[in-house]
Formats: C-alpha cells, structure tokens, sequence
C-alpha cells in the first residue's frame, strides 16, 4: 500500500455488521448530495449520453426496417416501420437499460467520487491516484462487457421463467444486484487500492445489497436516469465509511 493512502481495508468479521448498518446513510447521503454542482454535472452528462444512445439506436433501426420491409414488401405504410421501432425500443430499453446506464456512468464514476470525497472526505481526496485516461476506460469497458455478458447468458432462463409471471423479475433483479455492487464499489476504489489484487473494503452482503437498491431503481421510470449516479455516490461512502 502506498505511505500516503488510507487504510480502508476489513480488519476483522466484526466489521460486517457496521457496513451493513452504513448502507442507509450512504444512499441517503448520496440522495442529498444530488444538487452538488459537480454531481449535478455528471448527472446531465450521463443523462444525455443514455438517451443519445438510445436515440441513435432507434434512428438506426427505423433506417433499417425501412430497407428491410420495402424489400419485402412491395407497398408497405412508414407507419409500420416506425411502429415496429417504437416496439423494438421499448423492449431494448426494459431489457438493456441497466446495461448501458451503468456503462455510461463508468465513464463518469471518476468525478462522482471527487465530487462526494471533495465535500465529505477531503483527506482520500488529497491521497487519491490520478487515473488515466486508458485506465479508466479500460475499466469501463470491462464493467460493461462483463453485465452485457452476464444478461446474455441468463436471457435463455429468463425468458422459461416468464410462464411464472414473477420469475424473470427476480432472476434479472439478483444477478444484477451481483453486478452493479460489484462494479460500483469498485469504481469508488479504482483510485485508492495499492494494486488490482487488492479488494474494496465492503463485504459481499453489502456488496448484494447496495447493488439490488440501485438495480430496484433502475426499474422505476426517471429514478433509472438517477439511480446510476446515486450508487457510485452511495459506494463511495461505503468506502470510506471504514476510516472514518
């Protein structure tokens, strides 16, 4: 570990219990800190990227049922292709938006953790690593290839378990509580840790559960454009909630 940097690893089991009970207060905090400027910032950053990239994805796919169907259908109405992309968008976007939300937020996480180290933590702030430019996208990229994966290869159980109504809900809800507190916590300790080896100081319950809050409010309409930006903020002071 570097001389300058906090000692925010788990020192003994007893520590579980005083992480868990921190999970509140840091979404809270997180909550509260929504009108900081430079949350502020990062939240029309990260709005404007997810909605420009669905966007583009359904321009891209009207283009293409356009090409499609007058192919194959000799004189079909517009209104079809433009109905079928609204269709189309609307099943990507319940289905992928989590994905791209947090790939997009990856690329922001960075000044999130200043913003919230800066007002509430200035001493991990000062200690903080610089990260480069391809470090964090190289992580960025990681995160969301690995959700992007993880989603695909459930996406035959999912769709068995819609004959139980609930059962897709659940299995999507679970795994990517498992992602996102995996990838949120480690986005906030990108900058701390002493080597890639070394973990964040959160254990695994707090991990799954910080992860489900934020994939329960992916779920709701205009929280899901919040919810990315709130747990980065919320990890963050789950991180350093050990040194404190």
């Amino acid at each position: 570990m570097r001389d300058d940097a906090i000692d925010l690893r788990p020192d003994g089991p007893e520590n579980s219990s005083r992480t868990m009970l921190s999970l509140p207060a840091s979404l809270a905090r997180a909550v509260a800190q929504l009108g900081d400027p430079g949350i502020l910032r990062v939240l029309g950053k990260s709005i404007l990227a997810t909605l420009g990239i669905f966007a583009l994805a359904g321009a891209g796919l009207y283009a293409l049922l356009q090409h499609v169907l007058s192919q194959w259908i000799a004189s079909y109405d517009e209104t079809l292709a433009g109905v079928l992309t609204l269709l189309a968008v609307a099943l990507g976007g319940w289905l992928l938006f989590r994905v791209i939300a947090l790939a997009v937020i990856q690329f922001f996480a960075d000044d999130v953790v200043r913003a919230v180290e800066r007002r509430h933590y200035p001493q991990a702030a000062a200690s903080a690593r610089e990260l480069p430019f391809a470090e964090s996208l190289a992580e960025g990229a990681k995160g969301a290839g690995r959700t992007v994966l993880v989603n695909l290869l459930i996406a035959p159980v999912a769709l068995v378990l819609l004959v139980t109504g609930v059962g897709t809900i659940l299995l999507f809800w679970v795994v990517n509580a498992w992602l996102l507190g995996r990838e949120l916590l480690d986005l906030a300790w990108l900058p701390h840790r002493a080597s890639r080896e070394d973990p964040a100081p959160v254990d695994a319950v707090t991990r799954f559960l910080l992860g489900g809050a934020i994939a329960a409010l992916l779920a709701v309409p205009f929280l899901n454009l919040l919810a990315p930006v709130i747990g980065a903020a919320a990890a963050t002071h789950l991180v350093h909630g050990r040194s404190r």
